[in-house]
């Protein structure tokens, strides 16, 4: 009751300012009036009575509210992977946007993935400053957020206290009063204000361009592949596979399959496991060479990379040992990776390393292509399109769903024999997944 009442220590101010200090009694006031705490603090040990001011000391503690809550934060840019040193910033937000506690400012763009840069705390953005597009590195300051003030602005005070602190300001003059008198206009002129500028049509015949800045990682897939075709001395191979029989499995299975592993059956899993056993059995095909020490290096395991396809470019996210996992397995792999890269989730771990490369160029309508290899790797698959097309069958001529396929490998390091080898054993481990149970 007495440390709460703003008289009583206020008057025991006076009074202990005029008189010795009452032993062990204490009363601090902050800037708005109120209490927050104080400690008196002796030299020595003394019996109750009045002590001399030398022996005395007070300890104060201020803090503003106002001040805490309108504290600014200066976020820097996160670190990045080893292998990525700088990037460029996108910016999501401008000056004066109120954000939410972890909601995304900027994405810091790099050459295999971005980064989002996300608020620490809710508050208004105060500063940018780093412009659209700037180069930055791991710890550049990247904006300042002014915390506490998350919905724009303060609290507006209620009417009574702003009747009371601010008086009613004096009427402002009429304005027709002071200005002079306008002049009336015909009535088939609309006012100036109300007429909206129109911009002029295009000439006929006039064309128009748009110049648009590569982003980062466009600049980099474009480098790295006009680096596989200056240094790998790609060739590629063609088959054809019949899809008859795993669409045929594939429509017996794919409700228990679905509702067993929650995850849908479809033809990437048969061609990631049929190219795993394939490498398994041409261990060329799944080796590198090392250019520095002009050593060939061949791998006992499989990493597969997926070629996916995001509104920001080309990525390549790696299933890890193939040849240990099954359909459901690689299924659901697929899929965890494939919606990290819609949401524009994936890590650079995501994307490091792989063994050889898929691409299915099919989902897009593709008939036939000869696909890139995805340096450092020795070659790469594509798939494509299915389409009913005319066979021959024992002699007789059917209609089968067909795939072209096509291996483009890297000639210095495979021949001829082992990349045909590779391809038909695809070929026949898809058209046959009964091949995999045998060992064949």
């Amino acid at each position: 009751m007495l440390s709460r009442s703003p008289c009583v220590y206020r008057t025991l101010g006076r009074f202990l300012s005029a008189a010795s200090p009452v032993h062990n009694l204490g009363i601090q006031q902050n800037v708005s009036g109120h209490s927050l705490c104080s400690q008196l603090i002796y030299r020595k040990s003394q019996p109750c009575g009045f002590l001399a001011p030398s022996n005395v000391y007070s300890r104060r503690h201020f803090r503003t509210s106002a001040v805490y809550k309108d504290e600014l934060v200066t976020v820097n840019t996160p670190a990045f992977a080893e292998s990525i040193t700088e990037g460029d910033v996108r910016w999501e937000k401008v000056v004066g946007d109120s954000v939410t506690e972890d909601e995304v400012v900027c994405e810091v763009e790099t050459d295999k993935t971005s980064v989002q840069v996300p608020t620490p705390v809710a508050g208004v953005i105060e500063e940018l400053l780093v412009p659209d597009g700037g180069r930055v590195e791991p710890g550049t300051p990247l904006f300042k957020l002014r915390k506490g003030a998350a919905l724009g602005a303060k609290a507006a005070p209620s009417p009574a206290t702003e009747d009371v602190t601010h008086p009613a300001p004096p009427p402002q003059p009429s304005i027709s009063a002071a200005s002079p008198p306008i002049p009336p206009q015909p009535a088939s002129a609309p006012p100036v204000a109300l007429v909206k500028p129109t911009p002029a049509p295009p000439a006929e015949g006039v064309r128009g361009e748009n110049r648009v800045k590569m982003s980062r990682m466009r600049l980099r897939i474009a480098q790295r592949l006009k680096e596989a075709q200056i240094t790998c001395a790609m060739l590629t191979t063609f088959n054809e596979v019949d899809m008859s029989n795993i669409k045929e499995m594939r429509k017996l299975y794919k409700e228990a399959f679905l509702q067993k592993h929650n995850v849908k059956l479809g033809f990437m899993s048969a061609f990631a496991k049929a190219a795993s056993y394939a490498l398994m059995d041409q261990p060329a095909v799944n080796a590198v060479i090392d250019d520095s020490t002009k050593e060939i290096i061949y791998r006992d395991y499989v990493d597969i990379s997926i070629a996916v396809a995001t509104p920001k470019g080309l990525v390549v996210p790696v299933l890890r040992n193939v040849e240990a996992m099954n359909f459901s397995e690689i299924e659901k792999a697929i899929n965890t990776l494939g919606e990290k890269a819609q949401r524009n989730e994936l890590a650079v771990e995501d994307m490091d390393g792989g063994t050889f490369t898929i691409s299915n160029g099919g989902v897009f309508g593709s008939l036939f292509g000869t696909p890139i290899i995805n340096p450092p790797q020795s070659a790469i698959l594509g798939m494509h399109g299915i389409f009913d097309r005319p066979v021959a069958i024992n002699g007789k001529v059917e209609v089968r769903p067909m795939m072209y396929v096509a291996l483009t490998y890297d000639h210095r390091l495979i021949d001829g024999r082992e990349a045909v080898t590779f391809l038909r054993k695809v070929k026949e481990v898809v058209e046959d997944p009964r091949l995999l149970l045998l060992d064949m």
